[in-house]
């Protein structure tokens, strides 16, 4: 028995070593954030044992410890929560009871969750577009796009474009009372490319009657086909999320075939014929100096692969590939951005380049800050700066929207 429980001991020492990597002493919460971490990566490292063993996919078990966190569409005495259909799209409905003289401003909310992961159904997001419709007396429409892997790119843009599109429709602003000229597209991270790639071609089909007023990309992920920038490098060993495990999913929407995730883990992934895209995404000419550090620019090895996925240069699924007579467009926007975070470069080359075309633009970026900190506005699993960057983008709204 002592010979068993010296096994076990010495197991878990070695497994908590493996899994504790060093969190920047300056996060605030430390050893709060320091707990997460390792929960999370516990949690990777026992979805990675079940795919080992032909149990079950690592991505399905991540997915089904996420649908126990989910809520039903409960209404309260500030708003009315529906679940509903647009089209064939599943949204959920903050509906204020509050009386309003004249229409009310509306959100349309992607959530994150790297393509593969998350519904308005979870906590997190129910409690923020409840928060959002409370506090600004607003529509809110919570959307679920299909998620990958059963569903490749570009499923999940094309339902939070239809998604939208439906809602944009005169009789259904109408049902819900939303005025027509002031509509936010909002979204975080995998959520927030969502959003920028539907805030650009809402406001560049001339077939649109209505557009969007305001965007917010939280913490978004922008682009796939650099994937050796600063923040890459810095963040390898990331909070929460690691650089191999966003490069897993990121390529799960793309594609199931290894070959891709192996060929972006390297930087390799992208054809000779894309040379030209990269001037969009040079870090060395949108990152400001205090980003870009001491590291230095090398274009990825381009064409090292014989395989075609066209997938990869299409706007919609990199937004910061949009040239700029198409982002000139784009409505003033909200851009949140934190330090510790894989994504980080990626928003901010977008506000370097919307700034650079005219686009007016609100940026806060948090030095303190790691990648998917509104997932943790929810007992237990809560932080002060969920809350914070929250009461930033709603401030924000309430001020432009």
């Amino acid at each position: 028995m002592g010979f068993k429980a010296l096994c076990l001991g010495l197991f878990c020492a070695f497994f908590a070593s493996r899994m504790y990597v060093p969190i920047p002493g300056d996060i605030e919460e430390y050893w709060k954030v320091t707990a997460l971490d390792i929960f999370a990566k516990t949690c990777t490292f026992m979805a990675v044992c079940f795919e080992s063993i032909g149990t079950m996919k690592y991505e399905e078990v991540i997915s089904m410890l996420l649908r126990l966190d989910y809520t039903q569409p409960v209404s309260d005495e500030y708003v009315t929560v529906m679940d509903t259909t647009f089209v064939h799209v599943p949204v959920r409905l903050y509906l204020p009871k509050r009386k309003s003289e004249t229409p009310r401003r509306a959100v349309i909310y992607l959530h994150g969750g790297a393509f593969c992961f998350g519904s308005f159904k979870n906590t997190a997001w129910d409690s923020l577009n409840r928060w959002t419709a409370k506090k600004l007396n607003a529509v809110v429409v919570g959307v679920d796009y299909r998620l990958a892997p059963q569903h490749h790119f570009p499923v999940a843009y094309e339902d939070s474009f239809t998604a939208v599109k439906f809602f944009l429709q005169d009789e259904i602003l109408a049902k819900y009372g939303v005025d027509p000229t002031r509509i936010c597209i909002s979204g975080d991270s995998a959520g927030g490319n969502l959003a920028a790639a539907v805030a650009q071609q809402v406001q560049n089909d001339p077939e649109f009657k209505h557009k969007i007023k305001t965007q917010a990309l939280l913490y978004p992920a922008l682009q796939v086909i650099d994937c050796h920038l600063p923040s890459h490098q810095e963040n390898e060993h990331g909070v929460v999320i690691t650089k191999d495990l966003a490069i897993k999913f990121v390529s799960l929407y793309f594609t199931n075939d290894e070959i891709l995730y192996q060929a972006m883990r390297r930087n390799e992934h992208m054809p000779l014929e894309s040379r030209h895209l990269f001037k969009l995404v040079n870090w060395s000419t949108f990152l400001p100096e205090k980003f870009r550090k001491d590291y230095v620019y090398t274009e990825p090895i381009l064409g090292r692969y014989n395989y075609s996925w066209p997938v990869l240069t299409d706007i919609r699924a990199s937004p910061l590939l949009a040239n700029d007579s198409w982002l000139q467009n784009l409505p003033p926007t909200y851009v949140l951005t934190c330090q510790y975070d894989i994504v980080r470069d990626d928003g901010v080359m977008y506000v370097s380049r919307l700034q650079n075309v005219g686009v007016q633009v609100t940026h806060d970026h948090i030095e303190n800050g790691i990648h998917g900190a509104l997932s943790y506005t929810e007992f237990p699993l809560y932080l002060r700066l969920g809350f914070r960057i929250r009461d930033m983008y709603i401030s924000w709204l309430d001020k432009n929207l």
